[in-house]
């Protein structure tokens, strides 16, 4: 680490002038990408309902964005730290709001999934530059874990108001209105940003490999894809094929960046314990908690019937939860240790799934409210912490591809997460058992099922829409399971590996 830290008060020299009002920049920035995340979720029956997928293209639609994002976090946050990461961030954002206006006016299935991975290219630029701009604005680790506090706030804000925004929307408007919040953000963050912002990057960075680029894209795809398909359809020589693909371009990615002279990920961060373990149980926890996650609109709206902003402020609890977590994590991890606290999170978020095993067509909302706050606090500690100390692993010029491997855990773990617990949850409704004269279409999605069921005859639809719902809600609890397993699982791991792991205190002078 070429870094020197002192014990001492920071100096006017390292304390950047201008540092907060650079960060509420990036905040936008976090905004942006967290609010387009949660509308889908809130906007995903109107989807369905309009342009009517099968079971498999919804799922496509909702993680298609993070299949490709998972694919090229580590190249664009490599390429942002040698052409610049306030450039690359500029640039990202732009082509962000422009594309969702593209998913906006999807008219197919077809088209939305299309918009959707475009989105994640874009989205790609977003998250790396952001936590490497935050790690070269800060030098002062107490600061810096501030402001990764207001960061991951941030996103937990975004989280909260996605929805409470979204569901006035489809209130009032379409379902593509959802997207097109997202260019008043953009429009301010580019115009601020480009006179708030430093510029920062490698002063050394060597060239960006293309072939590294395609082997880390055709990777992940690969594996992710496999994954998903086994999960729904079960096995296939096709998806075997796939999943080899990706785990061949894999194991030549890392192979390729261990004999580069400077590489697009430096693999020697992966011998810190620190670092390997914050990264494990970013992947672990949003594993266990996306798909879940993205079906819990559904369940509020098409179970419980709930209008959309009566579910998004429904879902209010983890984002509260979150924000007050992710404000004292910094804190809470100095006077206790890392790993309690990050443990200790991750273990409240797993026993908060696991009460949600127990929730019925008909459960009252003190318990999923109760469940939600639980699962936003435990997750605000956890997250804020291992993004500090990913942070802190690492030399100031590889930052954003630091952060781009925090973030490819992230993507990554949703990815997996909603192919996998969405694939239990789709593949116990499939299963249901409906009247006379219900449709293949019922079978496919729960909003098929209501759309099934206006066009039957009053006690059929009924009995149609009981069936479809009971069978959601059994698909649900037993997501619900296995992520609170994995989850509980993760807490153990990060126990183990983040043993002797402590933020730093010194300042760093760069």
């Amino acid at each position: 680490m070429n870094r020197t830290l002192q014990p001492a008060h920071p100096t006017e020299a390292v304390k950047r002038p201008g540092r907060w009002l650079a960060l509420s920049v990036l905040v936008l920035a976090v905004l942006l990408v967290a609010v387009d995340a949660t509308v889908l979720g809130l906007a995903t029956p109107y989807i369905s309902e309009d342009l009517a997928p099968s079971g498999t293209q919804l799922l496509w639609i909702g993680d298609v964005y993070s299949f490709v994002i998972a694919g090229l976090l580590v190249s664009m946050g490599s390429l942002g730290d040698r052409i610049g990461r306030k450039r690359i961030l500029l640039i990202g954002a732009t082509a962000f709001g422009a594309i969702s206006v593209l998913n906006a006016y999807a008219h197919t299935p077809e088209v939305m999934i299309f918009a959707r991975a475009l989105l994640g290219v874009a989205g790609a630029t977003l998250m790396p530059a952001t936590l490497a701009l935050i790690r070269n604005l800060f030098h002062d680790p107490r600061e810096r874990s501030l402001a990764v506090g207001i960061w991951g706030a941030a996103a937990s804000a975004g989280a909260a108001v996605g929805p409470v925004v979204g569901g006035f929307l489809l209130e009032h408007f379409w379902w593509g209105s959802v997207f097109l919040i997202n260019l008043p953000v953009m429009v301010v963050l580019v115009v601020v940003g480009v006179k708030m912002l430093p510029e920062s990057r490698n002063p050394n960075p060597g060239p960006w490999d293309l072939l590294s680029v395609i082997l880390s894209l055709v990777g992940m795809v690969g594996v992710v894809y496999a994954v998903k398909e086994t999960a729904a359809h079960g096995f296939a020589w096709s998806t075997l094929a796939a999943g080899l693909l990706g785990a061949a371009a894999l194991y030549g990615f890392v192979r390729r960046q261990l004999t580069m002279p400077v590489p697009l990920l430096d693999m020697r961060l992966f011998r810190n314990r620190g670092f390997s373990g914050a990264v494990l149980a970013d992947l672990l926890t949003i594993l266990g908690l996306s798909g879940l996650v993205f079906f819990l609109s559904q369940y509020l709206q098409l179970v419980q019937g709930r209008r959309p902003f009566e579910a998004g402020l429904a879902e209010l609890p983890a984002a509260v939860g979150a924000v007050v977590a992710g404000l004292i994590a910094g804190r809470a991890a100095r006077r206790f240790s890392v790993r309690a606290v990050v443990a200790g999170g991750l273990a409240a978020v797993g026993l908060a799934l696991a009460a949600l095993t127990v929730i019925g067509q008909h459960t009252g909302y003190p318990l999923l409210g109760a469940a939600l706050l639980v699962v936003g606090l435990g997750a605000g500690f956890a997250f804020t912490v291992t993004a500090d100390v990913i942070l802190s692993s690492v030399p100031g010029e590889q930052a954003g591809a630091a952060s781009a491997v925090s973030e490819t855990a992230y993507e990554l773990g949703a990815a997996l997460g909603i192919a996998v617990l969405g694939s239990i949850v789709t593949g116990v409704y499939r299963d249901f058992t409906g009247p006379a004269g219900t449709p293949d279409a019922a079978h496919e999605s729960l909003g098929g099922a209501v759309e099934a069921a206006a066009h039957l005859p009053g006690p059929a639809g009924e009995a149609l829409l009981d069936s479809a719902r009971q069978a959601f809600v059994d698909g649900l609890t037993l997501a619900a399971g296995v992520g609170a397993a994995v989850l509980l699982a993760a807490a153990a791991a990060s126990w183990y590996l983040l043993r002797g792991q402590r933020l730093e205190d010194g300042v760093e002078h760069p």
